[in-house]
């Protein structure tokens, strides 16, 4: 067994009680994951939206101008946490919630009223990007306020939410666009959005003091001087890379291989809901297990799945099934866990600036992973296109699951009991 000194981080916050339950620590996961599924619910039905921007007010772009749309949305979601973590920081997650919550419904009001492509870019990328980012770390953030020894398993409950909005948000267009239109159809996802932004901000809060530092806005690179760090940020970039290429084009693929519209949606449904039991259960076990170690383990399946299954699926419907819900579950816990892998390593109260920090570094994979993605369509025939796609996707997972294990064996070694 590993010792308690390899087990805790070297930090004050190891001196904390934390509440680890209860009721009002379980009120804010809740409010956490309304907030989470107003964010991750978008990013998780990013396929739908891509597909039906590309057959009506975008036909005519290739797919890699597409894809711009989507990676800028990721970008400042993950980016402007440089702003976000510290203020939440010093200042709590009040204000960042709400008006984060009131970005993300106007961009829905006002996507259906968009036509064109800079329309779309300006309210489904930046609009809703920018409320994404202010919804994201305090999210995430609140939850390390009330656990620590369960941390892993309370982010996943939170992080099933996006999951959640990736089951009902395809079903939903699915449903609506017929009778409604699409205008329509985005006003109601608005209205929803609404309706989960009375708990995020109602529930949402911290405990522990507020940092008496400064208030920085840019990132803190110093704390790159850990090489732990240092290799988790490279890990989260590549898994980036990995994880976006298959959720927001299996629709698109399914639709190439000659699978009708309802049931290219499907699949990203399925996908979802593997995706579901993805978040909590491996949560669950990083807590008993080892956060460093479920991760490694988890990415490592996505390597398998995209190559056993998605790059020798084809037009083949059964094949394609086997993919999105294993995948789906293998990819659930790739964002819910590495804020739970960096909070290992910093303190509590510092958990604000590691995190942004990071995502700062990372959000430059998220920009550039679809329109590389995008290009790889280009090659060559449908075939050889997709063939690219995927084994990009593969190789920049086999490389997120080597910077992550490389920096658990600097925390804890080689050996493969330590739990970490």
């Amino acid at each position: 067994m590993h010792s308690e000194k390899r087990q805790s981080r070297p930090d004050a916050s190891s001196q904390d009680t934390f509440p680890e339950g209860g009721l009002k620590a379980w009120t804010v996961v809740f409010g956490s994951s309304c907030a989470m599924l107003s964010v991750f619910g978008l990013i998780n039905s990013a396929a739908v939206f891509e597909s039906y921007f590309s057959e009506n007010q975008l036909k005519g772009y290739d797919p890699s101008t597409i894809g711009w749309i989507f990676s800028v949305y990721l970008f400042i979601v993950f980016f402007a946490g440089m702003q976000t973590g510290p203020i939440f920081d010093r200042h709590g997650p009040r204000a960042l919630v709400a008006v984060g919550s009131l970005l993300t419904i106007a961009s829905q009001m006002l996507l259906g009223l968009c036509t064109s492509y800079y329309q779309i870019m300006l309210t489904y990328s930046f609009l809703a990007g920018i409320g994404g980012a202010l919804l994201n770390v305090p999210a995430y953030g609140a939850i390390a306020h009330f656990f620590e020894a369960h941390r892993g398993f309370a982010t996943g409950i939170a992080a099933t939410a996006g999951s959640v909005g990736g089951i009902v948000c395809p079903l939903l267009m699915q449903g609506l666009l017929p009778k409604v239109g699409f205008a329509w159809t985005t006003r109601i996802i608005g209205f929803i959005l609404l309706g989960l932004a009375i708990p995020a901000n109602t529930l949402i809060r911290t405990r522990l003091p507020a940092s008496t530092k400064m208030v920085s806005v840019l990132p803190d690179f110093s704390v790159c001087r850990d090489p732990k760090f240092t290799l988790s940020c490279a890990g989260i970039w590549f898994m980036e890379w990995g994880i976006f290429v298959p959720l927001t084009f299996i629709v698109s693929y399914a639709a190439d291989y000659g699978h009708e519209a309802n049931s290219s949606y499907t699949l990203l449904v399925l996908l979802n809901v593997g995706s579901l039991f993805g978040r909590f259960i491996p949560g669950f076990l990083a807590d008993r297990i080892g956060r460093f170690n479920v991760i490694v383990t988890t990415i490592a399946l996505c390597v398998v799945t995209i190559l056993a299954s998605w790059l020798p699926a084809g037009d083949s419907w059964p094949l394609l099934i086997v993919f999105v819900l294993t995948f789906g579950f293998a990819s659930g816990s790739n964002l819910g866990l590495y804020p739970v892998c960096l909070g290992q390593l910093c303190d509590s109260r510092s958990y604000g600036r590691f995190l942004s920090t990071a995502l700062v570094i990372a959000s430059f994979g998220t920009l550039t992973s679809l329109p590389i993605g995008g290009a790889l369509r280009e090659i060559g025939s449908t075939q050889t296109g997709w063939n690219a796609v995927i084994i990009f996707s593969a190789i920049s997972y086999a490389i997120a699951m080597s910077c992550y294990f490389g920096a658990r064996v600097l925390a804890v070694g080689w050996g493969l009991r330590e739990i970490f």
